[in-house]
């Protein structure tokens, strides 16, 4: 489908929503004339005020006179002297499509790309174009998949899907405010008869008689059913609108196959697909892991840091890339499912620039190193930036024995409640003192399934296994106190403890061991970790 038709038809479903505006105003207007017609002054007044208060939300709907905009995305404006290089990749790109390069460029914390338009008079009229290029992107693809991206881009401006975005969230916005002041005045209705019943029930109770039951299942029942009607349109409207952005998307697909060649476009939505969750996974177990301890990476590192993760992840990352969804897109995606425009895309004719030699990405821009830490300025909150600043191996350490040392709630409270302390010492005391300890404290620690409905003898082992576990994670926050043991960074795992050299582990394995034993014996635990 062109754009004007496009256009025509984005018009038609705006036009829609006006039109059912008219013709409830109209339907409750000839219910008014009705009533003043053959009821009585009383009952047709009623009726007046009802319509009255009823087309109050139709008109504000109807009457909206500014387009919403939505907030623009935060992110680094780089210019074409900052980043020659970016730029000329972008024009370039923009001239293979065919269409107009964007105004201004934004680096963005995201693991995407996307362009907008300032478009006026809705969307008929041109206007700023932006594009804002992730830099975790950036840092999981080389230069032609990079390319394959911006020709997408591009390609909705080429097809001008963005003058046509202003007209469409109009609409939109419009049914969603107009839906949602029928449903605010439908509750106000529904909150002031409560209230009212409630009140009414209170007089009856101080008098000693039986409160009546308070129902207000029919009250707002009108303002409900215009709600439905509006919503009934708001959904054809969101499957018309968000068919043809599924349409999009495939026309978009191939103006990245047209510059950047089949296999470059295809292997660029496969690496989408495993950067996405792969990052979103750095974000929480490495660059926000330190903020419980007040501690940040270093300026840079914060989204810099995805790079190491993509270097040691790489086998996992591969399972990514070729596990693609198949879950067909519902009527209400704005994009079709991956595994179909990937389909797509590999299905096409060979067109021989297949293995194009390609730098990365980054290397594009003129400091990667300089984009990311100013990219923190802008992103991050006041209260993120003035953390704590420190290298990965230090920011790992000390937060992980921060929060070992702390240890879980349902921890500390067993131990508070057999007074035994939150430290090895305490506990290792309170079972000398009295062995049936362990026996409860593993009683007051959250518990399997299996384990819950265990007894005799595997009750006895699933409560050994809970008493050396904490006693192990004691242990831990006792050692790194200490500073016998350090806690090590891992870009390919989970981070580990690192003992002491010299058979430590297997000397502490045989003195857990031991104190969980049934004629257990705390002493070799405190000899190798409590005494100096």
């Amino acid at each position: 489908m062109g754009a004007s038709l496009r256009a025509l038809r984005a018009l038609v479903l705006l036009a829609g929503f006006y039109l059912l505006g008219l013709i409830l105003l109209a339907l409750l207007g000839a219910a008014d004339w009705a009533a003043v017609t053959w009821l009585t002054s009383a009952v047709s007044g009623k009726v007046v005020i009802v319509s009255v208060v009823l087309a109050v939300p139709i008109v504000r709907g109807m009457f909206m006179l500014r387009t919403p905009k939505g907030e623009p995305m935060p992110g680094v404006l780089v210019t074409e002297a900052q980043e020659p290089a970016l730029w000329r990749a972008v024009r370039e790109t923009a001239d293979q499509v065919g269409t107009r390069a964007p105004d201004e460029i934004l680096l963005v914390d995201e693991v995407n790309a996307a362009v907008s338009e300032d478009a006026r008079l809705l969307g008929l009229l041109p206007g700023t174009r932006r594009l804002y290029v992730g830099l975790p992107l950036m840092a999981g693809l080389d230069e032609m998949q990079l390319r394959a991206v911006l020709a997408h881009e591009m390609g909705h401006y080429a097809n001008l899907d963005t003058r046509l975005t202003p007209l469409i969230a109009r609409g939109r916005a419009q049914l969603i405010r107009t839906i949602t002041h029928f449903h605010e005045r439908a509750d106000n209705k529904v909150a002031k008869e409560r209230a009212k019943q409630e009140k009414a029930a209170e007089k009856r109770v101080a008098k000693g008689k039986k409160a009546k039951e308070i129902d207000t299942s029919g009250d707002g029942a009108m303002y409900r059913a215009m709600a439905k009607l509006y919503t009934l349109y708001g959904d054809f409207y969101m499957r018309a609108t968000l068919s043809a952005s599924r349409r999009q998307e495939l026309a978009a697909d191939l103006a990245s196959v047209r510059v950047a060649g089949r296999d470059s476009a295809a292997s660029a939505m496969r690496e989408l697909n495993a950067l996405g969750p792969a990052h979103g996974f750095y974000m929480d177990s490495y660059a926000t892991l330190g903020v419980g301890a007040g501690l940040l990476p270093r300026p840079g590192q914060v989204f810099g840091g995805f790079r190491h993760l993509l270097a040691a992840r790489s086998d996992e990352l591969d399972g990514l890339r070729a596990e693609l969804s198949t879950e067909p897109a519902s009527p209400y995606d704005s994009h079709p499912a991956l595994a179909e425009r990937v389909a797509r895309i590999e299905a096409l004719p060979d067109d021989g620039r297949s293995g194009q030699a390609a730098r990365p990405a980054l290397e594009l821009l003129s400091d990667a190193d300089a984009a990311l830490v100013a990219l923190e300025q802008v992103v991050l909150t006041p209260e993120a930036l003035a953390l704590e600043r420190a290298d990965w191996e230090e920011l790992v350490h000390r937060s992980m024995t921060r929060y070992t040392g702390q240890g879980s709630p349902e921890l500390r409270e067993a131990l508070a409640a057999e007074g035994a302390g939150p430290d090895l010492a305490a506990l290792l005391d309170a079972i000398d003192a009295d062995p049936a300890v362990r026996g409860r404290l593993a009683d007051r620690l959250p518990k399997s399934e299996e384990a819950a409905a265990a007894t005799g003898r595997t009750a006895r082992e699933y409560g050994r296994g809970s008493l050396r576990r904490v006693l192990n994670q004691l242990v831990t926050a006792e050692l790194t106190a200490r500073g016998t043991a350090r806690w090590q960074l891992s870009w390919s795992a989970s981070a580990t403890l690192g003992y002491p050299a010299g058979g430590f582990e297997d000397d502490l394995t045989a003195a857990l061991n031991s104190a969980v034993a049934d004629q257990g014996d705390t002493e070799p635990l405190r000899k190798l970790v409590l005494v100096p």
